[in-house]
């Protein structure tokens, strides 16, 4: 019997003609009771509930959007989907978003996905639970098979923060935030300059080329600069990680006069290695990061300030637009600023 079920179950879900009343056949129920399973409603065993979700999941059902809407209308709640809840860029885009969303009287579910296994086991199980009338993805990129399965779901996706412009979303142009990090340092007359790239391990696109990477190379090519390999460590996104990425750097047989780094917690981590090497900032070595984190200022820290908040506050006003059937913006590119402190000066020999 378990076997004959099982195979009933693939073909349906490779042949496409999955339906509500072939899950409530499979699950031994009513057609209501798969319906109210599958809505999440009331009078439904919580065992039955979770034989039905696991037979929905195999077949790879998909309620329609169009007859959920006529069946019950919005169900006034968004999802968040989001990498990491514990730093402090992604912390801001959600405070925006969730605060704005709030206000307009929706709720919001926040998905953590953390890494590689988290993401796929959120995107498997997303399609076959649509319980939102909206997905936002936090800072990061969506993936071709991820694509594929937020599609199925029939729902409006809005990208926060990050560089994905397959969705309408908000962001800043990490090319251009580079850039300003990079010719500030050049405009000083630092000629030897190193970078500090980050990458993040668990995203699935994370090998593609980075805007603050790009940013690096192209200011050097357009001051007539040779790139140094030497010049560049690339880490995983940890400002420990950046200590020992600029120990790497001062070991070197001529180390840079400055450094550039992907963030201000790479930054912080840098200089906490150049103090302990009885060097000084700037006087020795200049340090710039990219964000305008909370402790930049309180560490006297020159980077480049991005509006956190705001891009999750934008998300949302962009989701909400679209929600209503209002007319709204495909991208907003919001913009950066140089913030100049005590952390970058011009090179002892100019």
């Amino acid at each position: 019997m378990d076997t004959v079920g099982t195979a009933s179950i693939h073909f349906s879900a490779v042949a496409g003609r999955s339906s509500l009343a072939d899950i409530a056949r499979l699950a031994g129920v009513s057609l209501a009771t798969a319906s109210r399973a599958m809505s999440n409603s009331y009078g439904v065993a919580p065992a039955t509930r979770a034989r039905v979700l696991r037979i929905a999941e195999e077949l790879d059902y998909v309620v329609s959007p169009e007859a959920s809407r006529l069946a019950r209308g919005a169900v006034g709640r968004v999802a968040l989907v989001v990498p990491h809840v514990d730093r402090w860029f992604f912390g801001a885009v959600i405070g925006g978003l969730e605060a704005e969303l709030s206000d307009a009287g929706l709720d919001v579910l926040l998905y953590h996905v953390g890494d590689a296994d988290d993401r796929r086991d959120f995107f498997h199980r997303l399609p076959a639970r649509r319980k939102v009338d909206a997905v936002v993805v936090v800072a990061f990129e969506v993936a071709d098979a991820e694509r594929e399965r937020l599609e199925r779901m029939g729902v409006l996706v809005v990208a926060a923060g990050g560089q994905d412009e397959v969705y309408p979303g908000v962001r800043i142009d990490d090319r251009e935030a580079g850039r300003r990090a990079v010719d500030h340092l050049l405009f000083l007359g630092h000629r030897r300059i190193g970078m500090i790239s980050a990458v993040d391990p668990d995203q699935p696109v994370a090998a593609r080329p980075h805007g603050r990477d790009q940013a690096y190379h192209d200011a050097l090519r357009d001051a007539g600069l040779p790139i140094d390999d030497e010049l560049v460590v690339t880490i995983e996104w940890s400002g420990v990680a950046a200590a020992d990425a600029m120990a790497a750097l001062l070991s070197l047989r001529s180390p840079p006069t400055a450094v550039y780094c992907h963030s201000d917690e790479l930054a912080l981590g840098a200089i906490r290695t150049i103090r302990r090497a009885g060097l000084r900032v700037p006087e020795d070595l200049s340090v710039i990061g990219v964000d305008d984190h909370p402790l930049a200022e309180l560490t006297d820290l020159t980077t480049v300030a991005q509006p956190a908040r705001d891009q999750g506050v934008r998300a949302a006003h962009l989701l909400l637009a679209r929600l209503r059937g209002q007319g709204s913006p495909q991208h907003v590119v919001l913009p950066t600023r140089l913030v100049i402190r005590r952390s970058t000066a011009p090179p002892r020999e100019v």
